[in-house]
């Protein structure tokens, strides 16, 4: 599948930086266009890093490449990553879909609207905002507590509701480094 190319246009970023000869691969004409992208870094299973784009803004493979230097020197969760590391991080590029309001009109019924294991949710609030990637799903399938986390990452507390709070839901396409 021409997606697997993806996370090499992150690594070869990445590896730049060091001044590591790691190729850029060429890009597939269908990836040229503009995309929301998240790369995530993983080192021994555990998160090392992940930033991305919510809105599509600029093409692809440049998407990839930005969010892919952040992911790996500017994510405030993490220390910047360093060369000793290069070699032992996976990586991974998740393609956003265009987000989709969700429609509610409590939290119970926000919570109900939820899909887990599908969806990307998007919470906003006044000017906080946050998001998880339907792969956090895996860690917390239940949607209460999705929910919950969610509004912690926003810097809001788990059981805080508010009628300003929005949702709104996408999808991935996710490539794995091989």
């Amino acid at each position: 599948m021409k997606g697997e190319i993806l996370p090499k246009i992150a690594r070869a970023s990445i590896s730049s930086c060091f001044g590591l000869d790691y190729p850029e691969p060429e890009c597939p004409d269908e990836f040229l266009a503009d995309g929301a992208t998240f790369v995530t870094l993983t080192k021994q299973g555990l998160l090392r890093g992940c930033i991305g784009s919510l809105e599509a803004r600029r093409p692809i493979p440049i998407d990839i490449k930005q969010n892919a230097l952040m992911a790996a020197f500017r994510d405030p969760r993490f220390p910047p990553l360093i060369e000793a590391e290069c070699a032992s991080i996976k990586i991974a590029v998740s393609l956003l879909s265009d987000s989709e309001p969700i429609v509610f009109s409590n939290e119970k019924e926000a919570i109900l609207a939820l899909r887990p294991g599908m969806d990307g949710v998007i919470l906003e609030c006044d000017s906080k905002r946050s998001t998880f990637l339907p792969q956090v799903w895996e860690s917390l399938p239940e949607p209460e507590a999705f929910l919950g986390e969610l509004k912690l990452k926003a810097g809001l507390p788990r059981r805080f509701w508010s009628e300003k709070i929005r949702l709104s839901r996408y999808t991935v396409s996710k490539w794995l480094e091989s």
